[in-house]
């Protein structure tokens, strides 16, 4: 159908939606229902919310180390509530890359089980950052070994943090990560060493 058939049917039809008559009153519309809050987050330990160094140090800390159990609550104390963890990479179901919404709990909850298994230890490898007032944009490149002492990364990748701070201490807000491939390698300025 030509363009301008669409935009006459799309006008036909707007106005059979319109009220027939000029005293007809639009009924009332129930108020949507409020979005439920998230839960609000455990106490922070002051110092691991100070900065944003040290914030990005307690994110990489608290999910790293041998198999066994992580400090969850210290995890979700890092987090603003409603925040957001996002991988991407490639879909599964069909071609092209994709993304995986998880709030911490959810993270807390599919990682856990892993960390309960296996070792997993991911350390900062190089840091590249713009702030403006409250907000932080964090590119912090990750390498992730299965004990401290591999001498090399089993995965490298990009975490993108975004960080506020609230006027009294540091959040997260989110991190959208995805994992270097050999059809997309870490580009060199990602891989300057970041500072200690």
């Amino acid at each position: 159908m030509p363009r301008a058939s669409w935009f006459a049917v799309l006008i036909f039809a707007s106005a059979l939606a319109l009220p027939t008559r000029a005293q007809e009153k639009p009924q009332p519309q129930p108020a949507p229902a409020p979005a439920p809050q998230a839960a609000e987050p455990p106490a922070a330990k002051p110092a691991d919310v100070a900065s944003p160094d040290a914030i990005l140090a307690a994110v990489y800390d608290v999910i790293s180390g041998p198999a066994g159990p992580r400090d969850w609550d210290r995890f979700n104390s890092l987090f603003a509530p409603g925040a957001r963890l996002i991988p991407i990479g490639p879909r599964k179901d069909k071609p092209g890359i994709g993304i995986f919404v998880m709030t911490p709990k959810d993270y807390s909850d599919r990682a856990g089980a892993y960390f309960d298994k296996n070792g997993f230890v991911e350390r900062e490898a190089s840091r590249k950052t713009e702030r403006y007032g409250n907000i932080m944009q964090v590119f912090s490149t990750y390498e992730s070994r299965h004990d401290a002492k591999d001498e090399k990364p089993f995965a490298r990748g990009i975490n993108s943090f975004q960080l506020y701070n609230d006027g009294t201490r540091w959040w997260v807000v989110t991190i959208m990560w995805q994992e270097e491939t050999t059809d997309n390698p870490l580009p060199k300025e990602f891989l300057t060493p970041a500072a200690k």
